[in-house]
């Protein structure tokens, strides 16, 4: 964001409270991410920026920097205390695939390394830069806002046409203004156990894959997720031997595990899923653990006269299918937009509050839908179907947005969508009221007749048994659900580095 507003002229000051390097989660990337990277760094010429947006070039021009692979997802279901059995239909697991091959895949961001490059970049453009900045007050003032704190015992005071707060959930400018928090309905509270380690073996080391098939990707090469009644577990590989893995559960989950014991509750976790245990039988803790408490989170307010809220800082839901970065890419997007073209205009206030709106609405659209997947974590044919919508609307929005037809895909999870939105809020509703098995079957046929119109990923055929290629031929068959033809489809999948 920073860099964004250096390219557009202003004068830009990045405060940072700690010091780089240092850890924070939020660590995989996903393909409408990648594409949005893409996006920005055209827009405003960050052309070292944009090797970012995929494995092969980050590989070719940033290879010191320490990052996973991620091919896809991977979901495998668990009953805790019971050993793991695959079966041919694949029912309780799910793979879906993201990329069709290494050199165009997603991302896992160390994030140490990764934003202490960012930092750089952002000095290196003329970005004024400093760190160990204690804020503790905020004046929006008429002309200007006003921050004050402290940096290495020195006062601080700075003034700013306008502030951009990035300091995540409950961050500087919620407490600074004392901003209300907003319940997101129908939302389980939730908490996160998680950490660093090393020696943790690949998933395919440690389970025997069903002899004869090969899955769609490397299943570790992936977000893997292990998904139990109330909670699930993420496990993600970077290449530098370091392995991020982490729970996040519902309260109630949270106290029937003990999870709050930090690392024993972690070690009695594993315990409980075989496949895991041997998984992680070797592995070290790199840093302490850390307990979120309070995981979910939506700001009453996003922006004001003088200051917006990323979509970091103004809601988070759960790492379940690493919705953050797309809406928070989307966000930057949309604030430099506005930056450029109505800063100073009588438009601005107008802006900020569509820039509000949309925001609001992509944080209640991803909560709708993981409220959903929390409640049928313990039915996972139900949990499947609903994470197919995700998939549905994401697959589409990229290859939308790719042959520049947005139109078609205004806002993350087509929430907006005159069809598909109220579709997805109908079936999201029903799903967490589930009773019966039939009730449960129709909710999943319903499910695929609803994502059928904007399936360009073939995610409605069933003879895959729930894993799910990158297949060219499925995108092509549909291109008449993106007003496209056949031969536009081709072309793009050429740009787009799809064919080796």
């Amino acid at each position: 964001m920073a860099m964004i507003a250096r390219r557009l002229g202003h004068s830009v000051v990045l405060l940072e409270r700690g010091k780089h390097p240092r850890f924070v989660i939020g660590e995989s990337s996903t393909p409408l991410s990648n594409l949005l990277i893409e996006e920005i760094a055209e827009r405003y010429d960050l052309q070292r920026i944009k090797p970012l947006s995929k494995w092969g070039s980050w590989q070719e021009n940033y290879r010191h920097l320490a990052c996973g692979m991620k091919r896809g997802f991977s979901f495998y279901h668990h009953h805790l205390g019971r050993p793991y059995v695959a079966d041919p239909d694949h029912r309780r697991q799910l793979l879906v695939a993201a990329n069709p091959h290494d050199s165009v895949a997603d991302t896992h961001w160390f994030r140490s390394e990764l934003d202490e490059m960012l930092v750089r970049e952002a000095q290196d453009i003329g970005v004024d830069y400093f760190d160990e900045v204690k804020l503790n007050a905020f004046a929006d003032e008429s002309e200007v806002a006003i921050l004050r704190g402290t940096r290495k015992e020195h006062a601080v005071t700075i003034r700013a046409k306008f502030v951009v707060d990035a300091t995540g959930p409950r961050g500087f400018l919620h407490r600074a203004l004392t901003l209300e928090e907003e319940s997101l309905p129908s939302y389980p509270s939730t908490q996160a156990l998680f950490s660093h380690f090393t020696n943790v073996k690949r998933l395919d080391e440690a389970r025997s894959p069903l002899e004869g098939e090969v899955p769609p990707y490397p299943i570790d090469d992936a977000a893997v997720h292990h998904i139990f009644d109330g909670g699930w577990i993420w496990v993600l590989h970077f290449n530098n031997g370091v392995t991020s893995a982490g729970v996040a559960a519902t309260d109630e989950a949270f106290a029937r595990l003990g999870l709050s014991d930090g690392e024993a509750g972690w070690k009695r976790l594993l315990h409980s899923i075989p496949t895991l245990q041997v998984q992680f039988i070797n592995a070290k803790t790199v840093r302490p653990f850390t307990h979120m408490k309070h995981l979910s989170f939506l700001s009453k307010t996003i922006c004001g006269q003088r200051w917006a809220l990323l979509p970091s800082a103004a809601g988070f839901v759960d790492p379940l299918l690493s919705t953050g970065f797309p809406l928070t890419l989307s966000g930057i997007s949309r604030l430099g937009n506005i930056l450029q073209h109505d800063l100073d205009t009588p438009r601005f206030h107008a802006s900020l509050h569509t820039y509000e709106d949309q925001t609001r609405g992509e944080i209640l659209a991803a909560s709708r839908l993981l409220s959903g997947l929390y409640s049928n974590m313990n039915n996972f044919p139900v949990f499947t179907a609903l994470t197919l919508l995700y998939f549905a609307a994401a697959s589409f929005s990229e290859t939308a947005l790719r042959l520049d037809k947005r139109h078609l895909a205004a806002s993350f999870l087509l929430y907006d969508h005159p069809v598909f939105g109220p579709a997805c809020r109908e079936l999201l509703e029903r799903s967490r009221h589930l009773s019966t098995s039939a009730e449960a079957e129709r909710l999943i046929e319903d499910v695929l007749s609803v994502i059928e119109p904007i399936d360009v990923a073939g995610l409605c055929n069933r003879e895959r048994r729930n894993w799910y290629p990158i297949d060219a031929n499925d995108v092509i068959r549909a291109a008449h659900k993106v007003e496209a033809n056949q031969g536009e489809i081709v072309r793009l999948l050429q740009r787009c580095g799809f064919y080796q």
